[in-house]
């Protein structure tokens, strides 16, 4: 038996309980709140238009809206395996239900099983993979063709070459940030649509490699210089990886939320005092990824943490108008006074915890300080159910829809039995 036969039998053999099914319908919210918001953007803008006349093709769809689920920077992200799951499964399975007639029930558990399909291969690859490789690009293929093989009802056998063709086509590459580039979105779509295509593909019995995971000449031999293979299948009755999950308050890179979290904890403190200098303490894949001290974009601020920082002690929140023009220009001067470094407890609690320490100095003197070993919105401080809903309520009207109840009730009803929603009217641009 290959890793990605066990990894299927696994999934599909593990319990679904209705607090399950449940929590799965918030995440799925999450990410359609995710799409509908990220048309109100200059890359969801190009990205419908390229779409527009390609809507008839399951495939094209899923990519569409993969990549518009996660241009905004504010959707789910899976600690363990750096995976943003929401953006690779949710997009895949509306993208064929809008062509099938699917039940809520097996709406929800495509995307369960997609969640834990991408989470348990990304904990699998090892912190090296993510020096060079995006993991929601590379491991998001084989939770979307797990989403994909449950819709379509594949056999184990076919899912199985489904997942093997889905992780011949991982790719995802860091290069993107030097720019500024666009590519991150593609990323997320890609992912979405190379599952679909191979679940598809499998169900006429195109065949993919078994061991595209553990193979010589697999996933792990080729992109994954310190993979930790039993992670696949470690802990089988753990509970699903979408209890896990994390959701972000704040629209900006995961990275940075930790030291955001912080830095908003002692602003409660400053009263308008004046500051001298600031430290961030945190783990080395955050200033890999986020150590950037001037932010010469909006695309930029959302991965600087300096940026980040910075304004949350100016303005002692976060929200979308953190990141434009006016925003980056009041908060330029206090950034250049943040220095970050890697430091203990965080960094070598990182990736079970992603967490920071923020250290002011005030020009009196005094020391001010907030360490967050996690932080809001992670399992240990989840987002509640209300406050999930305000989120996607809020998310949905930046996307230009001023009635979300639709949406909301739509999504989390079929956890209690109702259909899958038809959101194919989302790549319409009307709702």
């Amino acid at each position: 038996m290959t890793l990605t036969e066990d990894l299927v039998r696994l999934i599909r053999e593990k319990p679904v309980s209705e607090a399950d099914l449940h929590q799965t319908a918030l995440f799925t919210l999450d990410a359609v709140a995710n799409m509908i918001a990220g048309r109100n953007s200059e890359p969801g803008r190009k990205l419908l238009e390229w779409g527009a006349t390609r809507q008839g093709d399951a495939a094209r769809r899923a990519l569409v809206m993969g990549g518009l689920t996660h241009i905004l920077e504010v959707d789910d992200i899976h600690r363990a395996s750096v995976v943003h799951t929401g953006c690779v499964t949710v997009p895949a399975a509306l993208a064929l239900a809008a062509d099938h007639d699917v039940s809520g029930e097996t709406f929800l558990k495509s995307v369960l099983f997609g969640f834990e399909a991408t989470c348990r291969v990304g904990m699998a690859v090892g912190p090296t993979h993510y020096k060079v490789w995006h993991n929601t690009a590379t491991c998001g293929p084989y939770g979307s063709a797990m989403t994909a093989a449950t819709i379509l009802n594949l056999t184990d056998d076919q899912t199985m070459h489904a997942l093997g063709n889905a992780g011949t086509q991982s790719a995802g590459l860091w290069e993107f940030l030097a720019t500024g580039a666009m590519s991150k979105h593609l990323h997320a779509g890609r992912a979405a649509e190379a599952g679909l295509v191979a679940a598809e593909l499998a169900a006429i019995d195109f065949t993919g490699p078994p061991a595209i995971l553990e193979g010589p000449t697999g996933f792990f031999a080729g992109a994954c210089p310190d993979a930790d293979p039993d992670a696949v299948l470690r802990d089988p009755d753990a509970q699903w990886q979408v209890h896990l999950t994390s959701i972000k308050p704040w629209p900006a890179c995961r990275h940075t939320h930790p030291a955001i979290d912080a830095a908003l904890a002692v602003f409660e403190e400053l009263n308008d005092a004046e500051i001298d200098r600031i430290e961030v303490e945190t783990y080395q894949a955050a200033i890999d990824v986020c150590d950037r001290a001037v932010a010469d974009s909006e695309y930029e601020g959302k991965f600087s943490l300096q940026h980040c920082v910075a304004a949350a002690l100016q303005r002692g929140k976060i929200d979308f108008s953190a990141f434009g023009p006016e925003a980056r220009r009041d908060a330029a001067e206090l950034a250049t006074k943040v220095s970050v470094s890697a430091g203990e407890p965080y960094a070598t609690s990182y990736p079970a915890s992603w967490g920071a320490g923020v250290s002011v100095k005030l020009a009196d003197g005094t020391m001010l300080e907030s360490s967050k070993p996690e932080c809001k919105g992670d399992p240990e401080a989840a987002l509640n159910e209300n406050e999930m809903i305000a989120k996607a309520r809020d998310l949905i009207r930046f996307g230009g829809v001023n009635d979300a109840v639709p949406v909301i009730d739509g999504i989390i009803g079929m956890a209690q039995g109702g259909k899958s929603p038809d959101m194919s009217n989302i790549l319409s641009g009307s709702a």
